[in-house]
C-alpha cells in the first residue's frame, strides 16, 4: 500500500487542475452533428454545469470551519474522482470549499481510470464506487476513508435497489434532488464528525 500510495500522491492534482483536466477532455472531444454517443461525455458535461453552480452557491457554516481548525495535526484528503461521475460532481465542490476554509486539509485528487491500483484498495462492498476520500495524516498513513456518498444517499439508493432489484434513471433523477436539497450539509457534517475522531 505505501508505494501505491506514494506513486498517487506524486501524480495528484489540486481542485483546479482537475477541473481544468475535465475542460480539456471534453474541449478535445469530436462531436457528430452536436451529439456525442459516449455516455460518459453526456454525463461528464452535465456534472460540469452541477459543478460550475455549486461552486458559486455552497457556503461552509462558521461552526464546521471552527472545528476543522480545532484538528490537533494538519491532513491530507486523497480523492479518487471522475468527471463523469455524478456523485462527485455534487461531492467535489463541498469538500474544496471545506479544504479551502481551514489550513488543517489539504485536497489532493486522483482520477480513478488512472490509478486503479489505489481504487482497488477501497473498494464499497466490491464496486469501484466514487468519490472515495481517503485521509492521510502528516506522514502519510491512511486513518480512514469515507464515500462514495453520505449516509442519506447511501440509503435512498438502497431503498430503491431493494424495491427494483436496480439503480435505474428515477433512482438517479431522486438521488440528485436530494443532493440539491441536502446542499452539501451532510457531506460537511459526515467529514466533520471524521475529521474530529481520528484527531481525538
Amino acid at each position: 500500500m505505501e508505494k501505491i500510495l506514494e506513486n498517487s500522491l506524486s501524480q495528484a492534482v489540486d481542485y483546479a487542475t482537475y477541473r481544468q483536466d475535465i475542460r480539456e477532455l471534453l474541449a478535445g472531444v469530436q462531436y457528430a452533428e452536436g451529439v456525442n454517443a459516449d455516455p460518459l461525455i453526456h454525463y461528464t458535461l452535465l456534472n460540469e454545469t452541477r459543478m460550475d453552480r455549486l461552486e458559486k452557491t455552497i457556503k461552509i457554516d462558521e461552526k464546521p470551519i471552527g472545528q476543522l481548525n480545532a484538528l490537533s495535526e494538519k491532513y491530507t484528503w486523497l480523492v479518487i474522482s471522475e468527471g463523469w461521475c455524478g456523485d462527485a460532481a455534487q461531492i467535489l465542490p463541498v469538500l474544496f470549499k471545506m479544504a479551502e476554509s481551514t489550513p488543517k486539509i489539504e485536497m489532493k485528487i486522483v482520477f480513478r481510470d488512472r490509478d486503479e491500483a489505489l481504487m482497488d484498495l477501497f473498494l464499497t462492498h466490491g464496486a469501484r464506487s466514487i468519490p472515495k476520500v481517503i485521509v492521510l495524516d502528516a506522514q502519510n498513513r491512511v486513518v480512514a476513508d469515507w464515500g462514495p456518498r453520505p449516509e442519506g444517499a447511501v440509503e435512498l439508493i438502497a431503498r430503491h435497489k431493494a424495491a427494483k432489484g436496480l439503480i435505474d434513471d428515477e433512482a438517479k433523477s431522486e438521488l440528485q434532488l436530494w443532493y440539491l436539497h441536502d446542499k452539501g450539509r451532510s457531506t460537511v457534517n459526515e467529514l466533520v464528525a471524521l475529521m474530529q475522531r481520528i484527531s481525538a
